[in-house]
């Protein structure tokens, strides 16, 4: 029998706000055996980018990064973002090691091809993670936090969407735990009605998500969150939420089968 394994993603919006992020980090520290933790920090960059005369700009949800936003997402994901968590981990008892893709090879993409005309710039598609190595350093008592950004073994960083860094991990490590992927953000869960925060929808199929995006009621950022929820169980994941990051027990939310 598999030891439980739990990876939680935490979203931009929260990292940047105080009071949802303490308490987030107060129950990731408090959920028992192994964990990950991955993050997001858009919000984050997108600041920062702004302070710098840097203009953000997004296609489906997904950001587009320039050699300009590259430097910045660079600083802000791997450096800003994940250090602050890891410290404020350490201070909860967690030891946590703070990681991009680049880190010990943990994961490898490619740039992302043009399409219909888009260029997201240096955006990466992965190719693959590797759950062999992030479960000797979790069999040592190490809790990873996984910056969004990846590299491409020619020595290029690559920014890459937290939750698709999520669901890779989430992936890579099923053969070797009982996983449960739980995608914490700013809202209960997946909304019907994006007008209406108690209309979360319970459970999610793959025909469900057909029929919801063809009908407009997922749209934007949430298209990629549940392309990677559905492709984690597809490939073995036992579990995956969507939920409200103080809600992080596993016992709400919207449940992607």
């Amino acid at each position: 029998m598999k030891e439980k394994l739990t990876i939680v993603k935490v979203g931009g919006a929260v990292v940047e706000d105080e009071a949802q992020l303490s308490q987030l980090l107060k129950d990731f520290s408090a959920i028992e055996g192994r964990k990950v933790l991955v993050h997001g920090g858009g919000r984050k960059a997108t600041k920062v980018a702004e302070s710098l005369g840097i203009e953000s700009k997004m296609v489906n949800g997904r950001r587009i990064t320039d050699a300009d936003m590259l430097s910045v997402v660079t600083m802000v994901y791997g450096g800003l973002v994940n250090k602050n968590l890891v410290a404020r981990l350490q201070a909860d008892g967690i030891n946590a090691l703070g990681l991009t893709g680049a880190d010990i090879d943990v994961i490898r993409s490619h740039k992302r091809p043009v399409k219909d005309g888009v260029d997201f710039g240096f955006v990466g598609d992965v190719d693959t993670a590797n759950g062999q190595m992030l479960s000797k350093l979790i069999e040592e008592g190490i809790t990873p936090v996984m910056a969004p950004l990846t590299h491409d073994g020619q020595g290029n960083i690559l920014n890459t969407n937290a939750d698709t860094i999520a669901s890779e991990t989430a992936k890579a490590l099923a053969p070797f735990y009982d996983v449960t992927l739980i995608f914490s953000f700013e809202k209960k869960g997946v909304l019907l009605n994006p007008d209406d925060d108690d209309s979360v929808i319970p459970t999610i199929t793959r025909m469900d998500f057909i029929k919801y995006k063809e009908d407009g009621i997922i749209s934007g950022g949430m298209l990629p969150k549940i392309e990677n929820a559905l492709a984690a169980i597809e490939a073995g994941v036992c579990r995956v939420i969507i939920t409200l990051a103080t809600a992080i027990d596993g016992h709400h939310g919207t449940i992607i089968q």
